[in-house]
């Protein structure tokens, strides 16, 4: 049998279609922060917020208003959870991973693959990505906190810019203006 009955297909039609356009509305009213994945707890909303949509649209045992607020509760918990963070470096720390150097100068930092758990393939993949074709054309690659790579060219001049690398993990496990890597 294909489906249920015609009720059935009705009700995910209705409450579907009022789902979808509650989450909009949530969505719109919240601003573009909330769908950024800019870390894994933003990562994890996102998903959320699908599988709720999910259930709400398929389950009869979730009526329309408790997925409405199911949205709304992980909505605002992203959104307290930005609030503290954008005020308080503790809850940074806590909620979100710093980014890490993987490659400086050309070289691949072995350790800080490891410690990643990345594999050299992902990072020359990532150079061909932005169009590297030799690894010392780079100044360095790092692992940002959503867990995508950032490949930082060297400038034309044989000059480089560390500026951007500051609040990296480099690889003796410091952040911050220590260790230069320029």
């Amino acid at each position: 049998m294909f489906f249920d009955s015609w009720s059935d297909l009705v009700r995910i039609l209705v409450v579907g279609t009022l789902a979808y356009a509650g989450l909009v509305l949530f969505l719109r009213i919240s601003g573009k922060r909330t769908l950024a994945k800019m870390n894994a707890f933003d990562l994890v909303v996102t998903v959320a917020l699908g599988s709720t949509l999910a259930t709400v649209l398929l389950s009869k045992d979730v009526a329309l208003l408790e997925g409405l607020l199911a949205f709304a509760l992980l909505i605002a918990l992203q959104y307290g959870i930005a609030w503290a963070s954008v005020r308080s470096e503790t809850v940074t720390k806590v909620v979100k991973a710093e980014p890490t150097l993987i490659l400086h100068e050309g070289r691949i930092l072995p350790d800080a693959l490891r410690r990643s758990r990345v594999v050299e393939a992902e990072v020359l993949a990532a150079l061909r990505e932005q169009g590297h074709a030799d690894m010392r054309e780079v100044l360095a690659v790092v692992l940002e906190t959503d867990g995508s790579f950032s490949v930082i060219g060297k400038r034309p001049e044989g000059g480089a810019t560390a500026s951007t690398l500051r609040n990296v993990d480099r690889a003796g496990g410091s952040s911050g203006s220590q260790g230069s890597a320029a």
